[in-house]
């Protein structure tokens, strides 16, 4: 499929007016072909407005109609091969076999959303009988079903080009839930963006659902970006990214003459806990083992470790020893963007500047372009807790060990901390009552909390959360990852005595579409 520099506005191939964009290859530090058009306000006017005409058809299509979108976006992602990966290769200095773990778990969610639209457990079917006799008032007759709020726009993801981009989870939730999706292209990966579109643009045409299902977006600057937050067709937002970039919209969103909701995943340091037993039996193994997470991706990942917390103690010692020297045997590798390069530089360079912090360890420098090199820095939990600086995410290969006099400055550690998307702790059956002790605060602080394991992998599934207390995102309710992300993009609608002849099939007495539903406070598949 050919890249021709298109935004793609419901059915049609648009090419921008407002202004020439290029993709950027990080690798060889220059622009890449074709010339992309920049969209105006206009573009995005028209986009919204096919969003809204589409809305009702779409959101009252049969639910496998829905399902079988879903499986279509896939497997038109999938026939695009290895011009996709090659694409986002060049356009993100990922390599090609991550890109293609990538492709999978994409197609995964989808499959996920797919099936779970035909389950239908999402729709909350509830169903109050009438009680004409009930003393001293009668109850009417109620009936509950959960509907999509309306038009999503969503912002692509720099560091996850198919993932969290144009088909990824905001996208396939909301489409999910019944909502039409206006995205917003990232800028870094421009190419992989419009292919992921067609494969995205040729399944709703193929389903014979209302152009507007779909639309994809390209901007420079945050015009356009601003502009689709602040039109009215839209009803919700999915954004992942920085903190700046996710609270600019959230106030958009807050000043419009209807506000609505901004998901926003933007900023998490995800605490990383080695508890005394796990740092006696395991230190070595868990030092190697945690440079591999900082590192992984060149760091580039919102549950990167970037923060250590250890207890003073026999073992502390040879723990960060090891670390610092399994990190230095770490090159320099490319990073995402030239943007994303320079101010992880600008930021490591200011950490170890700063008064209370100590040099560990760094990796070996490279001839590698935008290159990103790994780091270390050690302080104590006072300083720690008295310099709000060292709380801010780096976004890189870098990790900060904060080393705690006893227990309960670890605990004063813990509660300190702003919200995260993760907390890990590495602990053995001889931690355990101190474990007891963390999690409570942990539960308060963090979206997910892991034992024995590292924070760098995200799995799609039911239980999954990807999400936390502010500022790891916008709104804690919510998960931008698993089967539970739909309820973003959902609200309850309550029937009160409608004529049954009127009432949504998920409602209707013989229950039609199979579902399980809550009825007369009872769960049944009648």
């Amino acid at each position: 499929m050919q890249i021709n520099g298109d935004m793609l506005i419901g059915g049609s191939s648009v090419h921008g007016s407002k202004g020439a964009l290029r993709a950027f290859d990080p690798v060889r530090h220059a622009e890449i072909e074709p010339v992309f058009g920049a969209g105006s306000t206009a573009d995005v006017e028209r986009a919204c407005e096919l969003a809204a005409l589409a809305f009702d058809p779409y959101r009252e299509a049969p639910l496998e109609t829905r399902a079988r979108l879903l499986e279509a976006i896939g497997e038109n992602i999938l026939a695009l091969g290895d011009a996709l990966i090659e694409r986002a290769h060049i356009e993100s200095a990922l390599p090609k076999a991550r890109l293609e773990g990538e492709r999978a778990r994409t197609v995964g969610q989808l499959k996920l959303f797919a099936a779970l639209v035909r389950e239908g457990r999402w729709l909350t079917a509830t169903l109050d009988s009438a009680l004409p006799e009930r003393k001293p008032l009668p109850r009417p007759d109620l009936r509950l079903r959960k509907v999509p709020v309306g038009p999503v726009a969503v912002f692509g993801a720099s560091n996850f080009p198919l993932a969290f981009s144009v088909a990824g989870g905001d996208t396939a939730s909301a489409l999910a839930a019944g909502c039409p999706v206006v995205v917003k292209a990232h800028p870094a990966h421009l190419g992989t963006s419009e292919l992921v579109g067609r494969a995205v643009q040729k399944a709703v045409a193929d389903s014979g659902l209302p152009e507007g299902v779909f639309s994809l977006v390209i901007g420079a600057g945050n015009e356009t970006g601003e502009a689709l937050v602040a039109h009215p067709a839209i009803k919700s937002v999915g954004f992942t990214g920085s903190r700046r970039g996710g609270l600019a919209l959230v106030e958009i969103a807050s000043k419009r003459r209807e506000p609505i909701p901004v998901f926003a995943e933007m900023s998490s340091i995800n605490p990383f806990f080695v508890l005394p037993g796990a740092l006696a039996k395991r230190g070595e193994a868990l030092a190697s083992a945690l440079v591999d997470s900082v590192t992984l991706g060149v760091g580039q990942f919102c549950t990167n470790p970037g923060l250590v917390l250890v207890l003073e103690g026999p073992h502390t010692r040879p723990f960060i020893d090891a670390a610092a020297q399994a990190l230095a045997k770490k090159g320099a590798q490319t990073m995402l963007t030239a943007g994303i390069a320079t101010a992880y530089k600008d930021s490591v360079t200011r950490r170890g500047e700063q008064a209370g912090v100590q040099s560990v360890a760094q990796g070996s420098a490279t001839d590698a372009a935008c290159s990103g090199l790994p780091a270390l820095f050690e302080t104590n939990a006072a300083h720690f807790l008295a310099t709000p600086q060292l709380e801010d995410e780096i976004f890189g290969p870098t990790s900060l060990f904060v080393t705690c006099a006893d227990v309960e400055e670890m605990i004063k550690v813990a509660e300190h901390l702003e919200g995260q998307l993760t907390a890990t702790l590495q602990i053995e059956p001889d931690d355990y009552a101190l474990a007891r002790q963390l999690l409570p605060t942990l539960e308060r602080k963090v979206g997910r909390i892991l034992a024995n394991g590292f924070p760098t992998g995200v799995e799609v599934s039911h239980a999954m959360v990807h999400g936390g207390p502010f500022p790891a995102t916008s709104d804690a309710r919510a998960t931008s990852v698993g089967a539970t992300a739909i309820e973003r993009f959902l609200r309850p609608v309550c029937y009160q005595d409608l004529p049954a002849e009127l009432l949504p099939e998920a409602l209707h007495d013989d229950n039609p579409l199979k579902l399980w539903r809550l009825r007369d406070g009872k769960l049944a598949q009648e």
